[in-house]
């Protein structure tokens, strides 16, 4: 088998270490063949159908053979209006395309991440026909490709949706079908929002002939793209041409063939490869530089009113889908991350100063672009009431914090978390202004008593009004020291410190930050049955919160992912105890599956939560197949019924949590990895700037290959146990150096190679 350039480099070590290394190469993504048409699409949740997407477009390819249904989504088609429900993410239409001669044929569907192309073959007795549809990677429009075995006649129905106070509009301009929506003039909208798509054909029929390829395009643009929105989907869908296509396909693949060639696994483990690839495929296709961030279902939306509306929930589930982004070397995609948490800045002040008299930013629990609340409660008493079983519909001036003080916070992990995969100044600059706002809340809000910080009033869950407590909910208020709180404002002030340095500002504020992250209430724990647990909170007045339930995906979010704050070289003590609560996560069981009880949320924070405690490999992995095969899509998509887009980061981080970690300041290779098993892995990311490689073969690593990027100094586990490590610096030797960890000092650019001496 021919082994792939890099892992070619990786293997040929200098003349003085030199040893062959023979190692399988990693195999490319391998798609998902659907072989039934879709059943949960439409849906206000994930679609089951075959996917692409270019981050900003997505193409969902529904129907059935004699009627295929293609939708589109984009992730800045937004209804801005504040009230859930009725605002959130909307739909901009699709294409029907009616062949119905094929009514009745079989259904074989191929969704290709390497290619970002999904192919179709429909056939019974006496024709075939096939189908290419992609989402191209660097332009506004989905491309479709009908080929016939037979001659016979294709319908084309270009629509938008009518409703939720939508106006469309549609029309022709030459030999362009197009269609229009728009979001404008209604009480309490944010702002408008306008949607146009063209297509490069007319309405109705279009005639197949037998081998004859027939390719029709549909481009879509918004008024949050460009003015002339309307003018530009049409013009372009005019010009559309063969040899404008080729050109608009071989940016297409060269974008995907970048994309693939960024980083890579390879762990001897097909199945969650596969996964693991085409969960890649899924977030790439959902998130893009320059782009509005997708929300909870990603572009792939398929009906007007989507579950929780698409929207931003800063109580971990926008930040999720980004998580396995940093490690994976594909920082860019998190580039529209920031933008709407800076833009609500704004209102979070005039809501920390109206209803706390705190400085800073407090953030409901859901918001949108550009600066959008996405989360009031009901506007009238009788809605309130029918919603939510009580009719105060003021509660905290109309807006849903559901007692939980933390979202602001929540938003800046994904900030750091960047940061320290780049040290790049530029972003940090950017983005301090809100960690800043997020430590003077926090200066304010926290107490202290009797020599540590305490943290009163923000709630380890939500807590709120609903059907099932009949609208009374006050008493359920009052957590004290809420693991998720503490962890979380630890991992604010330690990125204080180290951002402010960096940056070379407010160093008189960095003693009163120190004071606070040394000063913290330490995390509440109990003893039980002769084990030490995990408590969710120092105390509640929810009876099942007081409880020592142990580690769980709540505070995982706070200690672990994305806090950051423990783990086994943090503090091995506190992290044995955690370990010891992961063991006991098969005691809940009921089947295969349930392990972390993550089928309702979590799979993206147990699963590598698990990891980073030390907890075994092969269990995990195991856990996690049998997680997969309890809830997943024949697309390929994780499900669990909490939300969407962040599951698409569970296999990812995972994996390569088990390969490199680096979040407590040391680099460490395999950290938790059966080292019987064969593995590698090409150009991950570790904090400090610095871009990894590295190869386990035979229970031995052969060398890892490191590119510092900013010249930081590296301290990492010796991946030998303490035995001598030759380094050599840009191809040339240049020291040993031994012991169970070893700093080195590196130059921005420089790369090293370390192999066992």
């Amino acid at each position: 088998m021919k082994l792939p350039l890099w892992l070619m480099a990786l293997l040929c070590v200098h003349a003085a270490t030199a040893q062959q290394v023979a190692h399988p190469s990693p195999a490319p993504p391998e798609p998902f063949v659907l072989t039934a048409p879709p059943a949960q699409t439409p849906t206000a949740k994930v679609p089951d159908a075959a996917l692409a997407g270019n981050g900003d477009i997505g193409l969902t390819f529904g129907g059935s053979p004699g009627q295929f249904k293609l939708y589109f989504g984009k992730n800045d088609f937004w209804r801005a209006y504040p009230v859930y429900p009725g605002g959130g993410i909307a739909l901009p239409g699709g294409l029907d395309v009616t062949i119905g001669e094929l009514d009745g044929a079989d259904y074989k569907v191929t969704q290709s991440p390497t290619e970002a192309v999904i192919r179709g073959s429909f056939s019974k007795p006496g024709i075939s026909v096939a189908t290419e549809a992609w989402v191209a990677a660097m332009h506004n429009t989905v491309v479709l490709r009908l080929t016939s075995t037979k001659s016979c006649t294709a319908q084309l129905r270009l629509w938008a949706p009518d409703g939720n106070t939508g106006v469309v509009k549609q029309g022709t301009s030459g030999n362009v079908s197009w269609v229009t929506r728009s979001f404008e003039n209604t009480p309490l909208l944010e702002w408008p929002s306008h949607v146009a798509l063209a297509m490069n054909a007319p309405q109705g029929a279009i005639r197949l002939e037998p081998g004859k390829p027939v390719t029709v395009t549909v481009t879509l643009y918004t008024n949050h793209d460009r003015p002339d929105w309307k003018e530009a989907a049409v013009n372009e869908a005019a010009g559309m041409n063969e040899s404008g296509l080729q050109a608009i396909y071989a940016a297409h693949a060269k974008w995907w063939k970048d994309f693939w060639d960024r980083s890579s696994i390879s762990i001897s483990d097909p199945m969650l490869e596969k996964y693991y690839f085409t969960s890649q495929y899924l977030f790439a296709s959902s998130s893009r530089p320059g782009k509005f961030a997708p929300g909870i279902w990603g572009p792939f939306i398929t009906k007007d009113s989507t579950a929780w509306g698409g929207d931003y929930h800063l109580n971990y589930n926008y930040q999720a889908p980004y998580w396995a982004a940093f490690s994976s070397n594909y920082t860019d995609l998190t580039d529209n991350y920031d933008q709407p948490l800076l833009d609500y800045m704004d209102r979070g002040r005039v809501h920390a100063r109206t209803l706390l008299n705190m400085r800073g930013i407090y953030y409901p629990v859901g918001i949108g672009p550009k600066g959008l609340c996405t989360t009031r409660w009901p506007l009238t008493p009788d809605e309130m009431e029918k919603r939510y079983a009580t009719r105060e519909n003021t509660i905290d001036s109309g807006y849903k914090f559901l007692g939980q003080k933390i979202n602001a916070v929540f938003g800046a992990a994904n900030m750091l978390m960047r940061f320290y995969s780049t040290y790049d100044e530029t972003y940090a600059r950017r983005v301090y202004p809100f960690l800043l706002a997020c430590a003077d809340f926090w200066e304010d809000y926290l107490k202290l008593e009797n020599g540590r910080y305490v943290i009163e009033n923000d709630h380890y869950g939500e807590v709120m009004p609903n059907l099932r407590n009949k609208g009374q909910w006050r008493h359920m208020l009052g957590d004290y020291n809420s693991t998720l709180s503490l962890g979380l404002v630890k991992m604010l002030f330690k990125g204080m410190l180290e951002v402010s340095a960096v940056l070379q500002t407010d160093a008189a504020r960095r003693e009163k930050w120190r004071h606070i992250v040394t000063h913290l209430a330490p995390f509440p724990t109990q003893e039980i049955d002769g084990r030490v647990r995990l408590k969710s909170v120092e105390r509640s007045p929810a009876e099942w919160h007081s409880r020592a339930m142990g580690l769980a995906r709540v505070s995982i979010h706070g200690l672990i992912l994305p806090g950051e704050v423990c783990g086994p070289v943090t503090d091995p003590a506190f992290n044995a105890i955690l370990l010891s609560d992961v063991r006991h996560w098969k005691d809940r069981m009921q089947q295969p599956g349930e392990w972390g009880n993550t089928l309702g949320n979590g799979i993206e924070t147990c699963f590598p939560g698990a990891v980073r405690v030390g907890y075994d490999a092969d269990d995990i992995l195991q856990q996690l197949k049998d997680r997969i095969r309890a809830s997943s899509l024949p697309n390929g998509w994780i499900t669990q019924s909490g939300g969407g887009t962040e599951t698409l980061a569970a296999v990812p981080l995972t994996v390569n949590e088990m390969l490199l970690q680096s979040y407590e300041g040391r680099v460490r290779v395999f950290p938790n990895w059966n080292r019987k098993r064969n593995a590698s892995f090409h150009q991950l990311r570790a904090y400090g700037a610095f871009v990894v490689s590295s190869v386990l073969s035979g229970g031995t690593v052969r060398q890892v290959d490191i590119v510092s990027e900013k010249g930081r100094n590296l301290e990492m586990e010796n991946p030998w146990n303490g035995n001598p490590v030759k380094v050599i610096r840009n191809g040339k030797k240049a020291e040993t150096v031994s012991g169970h960890v070893f700093t080195l000092k590196t130059k921005a650019g420089e790369k090293l190679r370390l192999v066992k001496g």
